[in-house]
């Protein structure tokens, strides 16, 4: 203890001899070292509300002594008490309730205290507003009991001590009597909000909040009530209990006598027009008023306490027994963190076991795929091989029909429509082959020949195929096109692939719908992402709409070989669209419609292939 104010009278002693050097420095007409002086404010609208409250009066203080510089420092409670005994603030401007409890830890000098700029410039403006809604059920201090309450420090003289007082004089135990009670600090807006918004039933506010928040358009004043409502004459504000003494501008001692001089005569000769005085929502300041209101309120509060906080009768038994209290509190931090070590350990184990049974599972269903696509690969390939042979003889009787038919002479109707005939059945079965020679590149992993193509008449040819079906089944078929038609590079077979099967599970999927419609779009200057539009590199994008029954399960899992919710489906289809395009670096999305049932699927195209 003595260590400590042999610090501080040190301390003291520096401080007084720097700044009586600066003042001094400045009277002789150098350049004086700038002293700079942090006062701390309560920021109980917040930090941002506190700096434009007060900052003006710091730099008012900065002219009025030359030399010497102010600086706000927005602070709670609990900051300020630590950074006054840490010396890191000069000095304090607070409720008179924190300056009392300050001033028994501290030497404190008390300045000034401030009038308000309202109630005609009123000294006694600190006090507790109970508001609850205006439908609440409440309407006395009685009907508080066991109702939720919020306020904003247990330290606030007029959020929450002066209530605590006013029901002591009631013969009330504010501990017992709320049900609960939060605090919910600073800034103030909250209290009011909370019970606005019905999350709590009541809510202990510093005096004129109320009032403040509605000139401020924030709230509405007919959505509010006030308990034991009362209004002093002169005054402006409803409050629940007596007012007690406002604001204090208070020095350490640490601060050299010529500046506190010098603040206090500031701070009275402060004109309540001055900027600083209206931004700071005062009419000037006046010689300290008299505490003898907040003492007896504190004096009360003590002995309506009740016994000492748990947390007193904790510290004083750890500064008894402090080597069993340290032993206690190793083992009291340390179970929990051991505790939690061993789950972290066997949570770490199980999921390994969960993450290996996984990959077992998914390596199971891998050699599966693989064993059935090792079996139709044979398949195919002996079918490949095995249909070759009859398709290469249509293909040549059909060509000696035709050249048989263009000998004869005849040129009738009949002759006419069987050359047609002729022509089709010659052109399926190039086509037919044509699959059956990709079938067998495939099989034999060699790529694709490209080259130019349009992909309009590759879509009729395929919904030519089906239009049998799209007849019986009564699908309203629309194709639309957009842009300018252009030639891009690919394989035709393969994309005809696509294009059929495609088309064939938009049939299949709107079996039995009610209302089928088949919308086919295509979009010549499409862009698939912002770096195709940034670089000017469109995309053919060819879109299928149905309206069946849509997706039925996730897309990737459709995506792979033998995976189909078809009855009778084989689970190959859109395994083979993705890997054609693969080949053409295109994309292949899916996705259920947002407008209605059904399932949509874009073709992404590029012109160029790198």
């Amino acid at each position: 203890m003595k260590r400590r104010w042999w610090l501080f009278l040190l301390s003291l002693c520096c401080c007084h001899s720097w700044a009586m050097h600066s003042i001094a420095d400045g009277e002789m007409g150098d350049d004086p070292i700038e002293a700079v002086f942090r006062v701390a404010v309560l920021a109980n609208h917040g930090v941002t509300e506190a700096k434009q409250r007060w900052q003006p009066m710091m730099d008012y203080l900065s002219q009025r002594l030359p030399g010497n510089r102010f600086e706000v420092v927005p602070l709670n409670f609990t900051q300020m008490d630590q950074q006054l005994l840490d010396h890191r603030i000069q000095f304090i401007v607070t409720n008179p309730g924190q300056y009392l409890s300050l001033s028994n830890e501290l030497p404190l000098s008390w300045l000034a205290t401030m009038r308000s700029r309202k109630h005609n410039g009123a000294t006694y403006a600190i006090g507790s507003t109970i508001i609850v809604r205006a439908d609440s059920p409440i309407q006395t201090l009685n009907d508080m009991r066991g109702v939720s309450i919020v306020a904003s420090d247990p330290q606030a003289l007029g959020g929450y001590q002066a209530a605590v007082g006013l029901l002591n004089k009631r013969g009330i135990e504010a501990s017992s009597f709320f049900g609960d009670i939060h605090f919910l600090g600073f800034p103030l807006e909250p209290l009011v909000y909370q019970v606005r918004d019905g999350s709590v039933d009541a809510a202990i506010t510093p005096y004129c909040t109320l009032e403040e928040m509605v000139d401020g358009g924030l709230v509405k004043r007919e959505d509010f009530r006030v308990i034991n409502r009362q209004r002093p004459e002169g005054y402006d504000c409803d409050a629940s209990t007596p007012l007690y003494p406002n604001w204090s501008f208070a020095a350490s001692d640490l601060v050299p006598s010529p500046i506190t001089q010098a603040v206090t005569q500031a701070l009275f000769d402060l004109p309540a027009d001055a900027d600083a005085a209206i931004r700071a929502d005062l009419m000037g300041w006046t010689a300290p008023v008299s505490q003898l209101a907040v003492i007896k309120l504190y004096n009360e509060l003590q002995l309506h306490g009740g016994p000492p906080p748990l947390y007193d009768a904790a510290r004083k038994w750890f500064r008894l027994h402090r080597e069993p209290a340290i032993i206690l509190l190793c083992i009291f931090f340390l179970a929990p963190l051991y505790h939690l070590w061993l789950e972290y350990k066997i949570r770490q184990k199980n999921e390994f076991l969960m993450a290996t049974e996984r990959q077992l599972k998914d390596k199971e269903l891998q050699l599966e795929r693989m064993q059935s696509a090792a079996i139709v690969g044979e398949i195919g390939a002996g079918l490949a091989h095995e249909l070759n042979q009859p398709i290469a003889a249509i293909t040549q009787y059909s060509e000696g029909a035709l050249m048989a038919l263009e000998k004869l002479d005849q040129q009738d109707l009949q002759h006419q429509q069987l050359q047609e005939v002729l022509t089709k059945i010659y052109n399926q079965s190039m086509r037919a082959g044509s699959v059956v020679h990709r079938i067998r590149g495939l099989l034999r992993r060699r790529r694709s020949g490209n080259s130019p193509l349009f992909i309009l008449p590759l879509l009729q040819e395929s919904l030519a195929l089906f239009q049998r079906t799209i007849e019986q089944q009564q699908v309203a078929l629309q194709l639309r096109q957009q842009g300018q038609e252009q030639a891009l590079l690919g394989d035709s077979v393969g994309l005809s692939q696509v294009l059929v099967n495609l088309i064939k599970n938009a049939i299949d999927a709107m079996e039995t719908s009610t209302e089928k419609q088949l919308l086919i779009r295509i979009d010549y200057q499409a862009f698939p992402s912002e770096r195709e539009m940034q670089l000017q590199q469109p995309w053919l994008l060819l879109e299928i709409r149905d309206s069946g029954t849509g997706l039925t399960a996730p897309i990737n899992q459709l995506m792979e070989s033998f995976a189909t919710t078809k009855e009778h489906g084989l689970g190959l289809g859109l395994a083979i669209c993705r890997e054609v395009m693969t080949e053409h670096q295109g994309l292949l999305q899916l996705e259920n419609r947002l407008d209605r049932q059904g399932c949509r699927v874009r073709l992404w195209l590029p012109y160029q292939r790198n």
